[in-house]
C-alpha cells in the first residue's frame, strides 16, 4: 500500500487552506504536518529539510519534496490525487485554471497580503502599530482595485472557470477571505460578483470551509465584538 503524502501547512496561510480543502474534497489520505506561521516554526531547521526556502505549504511523497501551491496542485493532478473537476485533464480547461493561478498572485495575493500583514498581522504581534487612516485607505484601495479587475475580468459564470469549482476558486477565495482579520469585508453594492462567489465557494466546499476558517472566523468575530 502506498505511503500517504505528508502534507505541511498552516491554516492562517492563505495557500495552504486552499490545497487543505483541495485535498479533503478530493478525498485524498494525507498526513497532518502542521507547522506554526506564528510560533514561526517555518524558520527552523528542522523544516528547513522539508523546504528549502522555509514558506508554506509544502508537500512531501515519500522522498519527493514540493513547494509552490501552484506546483503543488498541478502534481497532486498528475499523480491522480486530486478531482478532475478540481484541476481539469481538458487542455482548454486547465490552462484557464493555470491563467487564473499566474493572474491571482499579482492581482489578488499581493494586494490582499500587503493589507493583512499591515493591517493585522504585523499589529498583532507588535511588530508594528496599526496603519493610520491614511495608510489603511491607500491599502483598501489597492485591494479594492484588484476585486475591481476580479468583479470584471473573471466573474461572467458561476466559478473563475465556468460553472464548476475548481481549485482556482479555492486559492482565489482565500486570498480574500483573510481581509475578515482586518475588519474588511467584500461589499456587496460595490462588488455584487465578488460577493456572491464567494458565498458560493463557502456553500460548494463545506463541512471543509468551516473547519479551514475557523480561526479566521473566531478572531474576526472577537474583534467585532470587541468594537461594539
Amino acid at each position: 500500500m502506498a505511503q500517504a503524502i505528508k502534507y505541511y501547512y498552516d491554516l492562517l496561510s492563505p495557500p495552504s487552506r486552499a490545497l487543505w480543502i483541495a485535498l479533503k474534497l478530493a478525498k485524498t489520505p494525507f498526513e497532518d504536518c502542521p507547522v506554526a506561521l506564528r510560533k514561526f516554526e517555518q524558520l527552523t531547521d528542522e523544516y528547513k529539510s522539508i523546504n528549502r526556502f522555509q514558506k508554506l505549504p509544502a508537500l512531501v511523497d515519500g522522498k519527493f519534496h514540493l513547494s509552490e501551491s501552484a506546483a503543488m496542485v498541478r502534481y497532486l493532478a498528475d499523480t491522480n490525487k486530486l478531482t478532475e473537476q478540481l484541476y481539469p485533464k481538458s487542455v482548454e480547461e486547465r490552462a484557464r485554471v493555470d491563467e487564473f493561478l499566474g493572474w491571482q498572485y499579482f492581482n489578488l495575493r499581493l494586494p490582499t497580503g500587503a493589507y493583512f500583514l499591515e493591517g493585522w498581522l504585523f499589529p498583532i504581534n507588535g511588530i508594528k502599530p496599526k496603519p493610520n487612516p491614511e495608510e489603511s485607505e491607500k491599502l483598501v484601495k489597492n485591494v479594492e482595485g484588484s476585486l475591481e479587475l476580479l468583479e470584471r475580468l473573471w466573474l461572467d459564470n458561476d466559478f473563475l472557470i465556468g460553472q464548476n469549482l475548481t481549485v482556482a476558486d479555492l486559492i482565489g477565495s482565500s486570498d480574500i477571505e483573510q481581509l475578515k482579520l482586518c475588519q474588511y469585508t467584500v461589499d456587496e453594492k460595490k462588488f455584487p460578483k465578488v460577493a456572491k462567489w464567494l458565498d458560493r465557494v463557502r456553500q460548494a466546499t463545506q463541512p471543509y470551509h468551516d473547519q479551514a476558517y475557523a480561526f479566521v472566523n473566531k478572531k474576526s468575530q472577537q474583534a467585532n465584538s470587541a468594537k461594539l
